[in-house]
């Protein structure tokens, strides 16, 4: 079984403009709460939305677009708390090295919060577990970034 390492609790993530986002629910709680009925209705709002962006539509292909879908919603379930379907298949999450042939700029990284909060709004999960997921999102996005310019 693959270990990861545990959030800090005493480390706040940030937003971009300024505005903490606190986590309020334990992570290994949030499958608990929302189940995998909540991640799924996350992730198909976030991911309707691709296809049309301008920024992270080009980055994925379209014939692939349910199996990115897949990935992420077994990835955060397996992440909050609910079974380990995402390590059995693909292992280590190793996101970086995962999203290294992705142009992640500042600009991309916004624009993907940017859809997970549009996704959010759709979704209508619990406000405790949206939080603790805004704060994963907030943190784990600014990590993957690995260019500062856009690519032209």
């Amino acid at each position: 079984m693959c270990h990861l390492v545990p959030p800090r609790w005493d480390i706040p993530s940030h937003r971009r403009d300024n505005e903490i986002v606190q986590p309020t629910l334990p992570e290994d709680h949030v499958f608990e709460a929302i189940g995998e009925d909540g991640f799924r209705r996350l992730v198909a709002a976030f991911y309707r939305q691709i296809p049309s962006d301008d920024i992270l539509g080009p980055m994925y292909p379209a014939h692939d677009l349910p199996g990115a879908e897949a990935r992420l919603r077994d990835f955060l379930i397996f992440r909050f708390g609910g079974p380990p379907t995402y390590i059995e298949q693909r292992g280590h999450p190793r996101l970086r090295q995962r999203h290294a042939p992705f142009p992640v700029d500042p600009l991309a990284r916004d624009r993907w919060v940017a859809l997970m909060n549009n996704a959010f709004a759709e979704a209508a999960l619990p406000h405790d577990a949206e939080q603790t997921l805004r704060a994963f999102f907030e943190h784990v996005a600014t990590f993957l970034i690995n260019r500062q310019e856009p690519q032209s």
